[in-house]
């Protein structure tokens, strides 16, 4: 089966009715966490985003306290999961500003992880990749910011 495009669908789901389009919601919910998350996050949390990006940040703070530090080899792991969770959260937003703020979290808290991540170069490349994404991220956003978030980032340097 091949899956419908964006456009094909808008048009289908204008045909619908209420009730038939919460039944079409409510049975996306039930196949995948993903779609459960991101509803969840469109019903309940896209109208504070400032309590979204504490929640996230406080997800963070958890996966980093429980961070495998033994060797580099469980700490990447553990590493690139969580970066792809906060790339997902990320997603869920859309917000360009709640992007940096996460990004740049998800920095400070591997800066201080310890052992120190510049002893490993795939670590170290990761964070520096980060930086740099980070930096491309900060000039698309509106001029009044750039400073506060320059800033941070050359204390992450």
């Amino acid at each position: 089966m091949k899956a419908a495009t964006v456009t094909q669908l808008k048009k289908e789901l204008k045909h619908k009715d209420e009730d038939e389009l919460l039944n079409i919601c409510l049975r996306l919910s039930k196949f995948k966490k993903e779609n459960k998350e991101l509803l969840t996050y469109l019903l309940f949390e896209s109208d504070y985003e400032p309590g979204y990006v504490t929640l996230i940040k406080e997800t963070i703070d958890e996966q980093f306290e429980a961070l495998n530090t033994r060797n580099y080899y469980w700490m990447k792991k553990s590493i690139r999961k969580i970066l792809r969770e906060t790339k997902k959260y990320i997603r869920y937003s859309g917000n360009k500003e709640t992007e940096v703020q996460l990004l740049l979290y998800f920095c400070e808290k591997m800066h201080a992880v310890r052992p120190a991540i510049r002893n490993n170069n795939m670590l170290r490349n990761l964070y520096l990749r980060q930086l740099e994404y980070i930096h491309k991220k900060i000039e698309a956003l509106h001029e009044d910011l750039h400073l506060d978030y320059y800033n941070a980032l050359e204390k992450l340097n």
